[in-house]
């Protein structure tokens, strides 16, 4: 009964997302899934940030149509709560989009709605690869871990780095970031001496910590979620006193995002990180969108999710321009494959094969500037696809 009941309201979203639908309407109305909530609330309101930053920026209309986001708390780490939201937001809400999306299970728990529904689906941060393959209505304006993860690999062997101790969280983004990290490292000549996994709720990370320190790797690669968990680790690295054993932290930029850098205080300095977005990015795109969201949330610092969030409401919006206001589903993924975009981060597209982002990596370090902690960019990787795609 419950499955006849799910059949019978996605195909009554599937007939909202018919052309004739689309033009009756005068609003265009965004749905986001984002975790507003408990541990993970810093990534759906960065995200949410982000994309109220956009429209700051660039108004609330376009092609005469409003632009509406409807927002829904998925509380966490929640696949069934972000299931019964995004059949929520297509049959009652009646959307055009569904956005937001900070962690995998949720996103991979919308793609069969996403499908049925026909609904343009934009992933602004979760950042396991498979996602996008899991419904041809989604597109990714974030990145995937190991395409972040692979440049750190290779830049560690380049710069004499042999022995590295992985520590990730275990989950899907966790899981992709180590494998990759040995993949790469290895095929360079490297050796991962060890390896830990992590829970994603509530890790007591001292004994991990101490395991690392134990092998005597030269350094340790770390993939944990941005915020509490990242703060996390830092502390265990300091009071475990890994940095004066001289083992070396690297990492993917969730460490030691924007928004949590502050918090992470001076131990943080010198640590690098392979990444998509630093506040530090030295652009116009970038500081407009610095002064954009600064209006929205004057009390936050961005982060990558925030720029996710930016840049796929502009994916929105140029969705909403070339169609003329007449959303359809098929014709919005024409439009998203193969578009580009002058991001807050430098060039990115959207492949038009695989419907995910291809877009610089950056290596920082994080440095002190003007008093305040940043992520220097200082290298990068240029027009970087996900390794498995």
């Amino acid at each position: 009964m419950r499955k006849t009941i799910l059949g019978a309201a996605l195909a009554l979203a599937a007939a909202f997302a018919s052309p004739a639908a689309g033009a009756a309407g005068h609003t265009i109305k965004v749905g986001i899934l984002a975790e507003m909530s408990g541990t993970f609330a810093d990534f759906g309101q960065q995200i949410t940030n982000g994309a109220k930053a956009y429209m700051k920026q660039h108004g609330d209309t376009v092609a005469g149509r409003k632009i509406e986001l409807v927002i829904r708390d998925t509380t966490g780490p929640a696949p069934d709560v972000a299931k019964r939201l995004a059949q929520e937001l297509v049959v009652k809400d009646e959307v055009d989009f569904i956005a937001g999306f900070g962690l995998t299970p949720n996103a991979l728990a919308v793609a069969s709605i996403a499908t049925e529904a026909k609904k343009p689906t934009i992933v602004m941060n979760a950042a396991t690869s498979v996602i996008t393959a899991r419904s041809p209505y989604i597109v990714r304006t974030s990145f995937t871990l190991a395409q972040v993860t692979e440049p750190m690999a290779q830049w560690a062997h380049r710069n004499g780095v042999r022995k590295v101790y992985t520590v990730v969280a275990d989950y899907g983004p966790g899981h992709d970031a180590e494998a990759t990290f040995k993949k790469t490292f290895a095929k360079l000549g490297g050796e991962v001496v060890g390896e830990a996994r992590v829970p994603l709720k509530n890790p007591e990370f001292s004994p991990f910590v101490q395991k690392v320190k134990d092998a005597r790797p030269e350094a340790v690669f770390v993939f944990v979620p941005a915020g509490e968990l990242a703060v996390g680790f830092m502390k265990a690295y300091r009071e475990r006193e890994l940095a004066k054993a001289g083992i070396r932290l690297l990492s993917t930029g969730d460490v030691t995002e924007d928004g949590v850098i502050d918090a992470l205080g001076d131990n943080a300095l010198g640590v690098i990180s392979t990444h998509q977005y630093s506040m530090a990015h030295d652009s116009p795109e970038n500081k407009a969108f610095l002064a954009a969201y600064a209006q929205v949330a004057p009390q936050q610092r961005p982060n990558f999710m925030a720029v996710g969030g930016y840049d796929g409401m502009a994916a929105v919006y140029e969705v909403v321009r070339r169609l003329d206001g007449n959303v359809d589903g098929d014709k919005a993924m024409g439009v998203l494959k193969g578009l580009k975009i002058a991001s807050p981060r430098g060039p990115i597209q959207i492949d038009a094969d695989t419907r995910d982002i291809v877009q610089n990596v950056y290596v920082r370090e994080v440095r002190k500037v003007g008093g305040k902690l940043y992520n220097v960019e200082f290298d990068h990787f240029p027009a970087v696809r996900d390794p498995g795609k």
